[in-house]
């Protein structure tokens, strides 16, 4: 089998795929559906579909995903995270927002390489967040983990207006706008939002697309009911510019994956992509 290496690394949302077995594993999830549903049955029914994913999965579909340190480690360095108080105590001074946590998988890791950080962790799904909570290594002093739905729910409810210095975060396409503008609240002036999903022309788009498998443009529902979105570089720039950000940096990423002894090609493609809000200084050494 032979991959060829890119600066990124395997999605957050999927399992690495560099063997058959991951293979399998795309596959299995992406049945065709016999009856396709409209697109306001899945955007309606989103927590259903994906609290039976969890309650199907618990917490072993993802492995620990690790991108965060790798990709854009420079807006976590201990060095930007916390002071020491006169009794030599951790001050947890810098934020991060994640939305769409799941039950931790990418968390955990962060956690563990920035021990001066503080994490608030959301997602709409009600068991992804008893199983993040649940997990041996949650602690309620570092992670701040509840439900919301970012696209109807209002984040200051749960946490201070602009008091959070970096936000990454899974786009749900339900109502894009307003969840952007309501991150916006939350977030500090020089606040930075990182954004790391699928794009276009992705394998697993062009498997969904092969099993007429769209319900509206570039939104595609798995076999499972869960649904992914497919971003280009024009669509996700214009919705954060139109909210008030500037693009610091913006690319797709392309990563092509073979296994000659079955014949399998993948071509994965992910979005990667930094905002700023009212003209956050960047850190050095952030575009990679």
């Amino acid at each position: 089998m032979i991959t060829t290496p890119t600066p990124i690394s395997s999605s957050h949302l999927h399992p690495p795929l560099g063997s058959f077995a991951a293979v399998r594993q795309l596959r299995r999830r992406y049945p065709p559906l016999v009856n396709l549903g409209s697109e306001e049955h899945y955007q309606n029914n989103a927590t259903k579909y994906w609290n039976n994913f969890y309650k199907r999965h618990k917490n072993k579909f993802f492995k620990d995903r690790h991108y965060l340190e790798k990709d854009w480690g420079a807006y976590f360095a201990d060095d930007l995270c916390g002071t020491a108080s006169p009794n030599g105590k951790v001050l947890l001074e810098w934020c991060h927002f994640m939305v769409g946590c799941g039950a931790g998988n990418s968390i955990f890791p962060l956690v563990w390489a920035y021990p001066k950080l503080y994490v608030h962790a959301c997602d709409f799904s009600p068991l992804a967040i008893e199983l993040l909570k649940s997990n041996v290594d949650f602690r309620g002093d570092r992670v701040n983990a509840f439900v919301c739905d970012v696209a109807n729910d209002n984040l200051s409810d749960e946490i201070k207006p602009s008091s959070v210095d970096v936000i990454t975060l899974v786009i749900s396409p339900n109502k894009m706008p307003l969840i952007v503008q309501n991150l916006k609240k939350v977030l500090k002036p020089h606040g930075v939002v990182l954004v790391r999903d699928y794009a276009i022309g992705d394998f697993a788009q062009v498997k969904l697309q092969d099993r007429n498998q769209k319900i509206s443009e570039n939104f595609y529902v798995r076999g499972d009911g869960t649904c992914s979105f497919y971003f280009s570089e024009d669509f996700l720039s214009n919705l954060f510019s139109r909210a008030g950000f500037t693009t610091v940096d913006l690319n797709i990423y392309c990563k092509r994956i073979e296994n000659r002894s079955q014949n399998v090609t993948m071509n994965r493609r992910w979005i990667r992509a930094i905002f700023n809000n009212s003209g956050c200084n960047v850190p050095d050494g952030d575009l990679i």
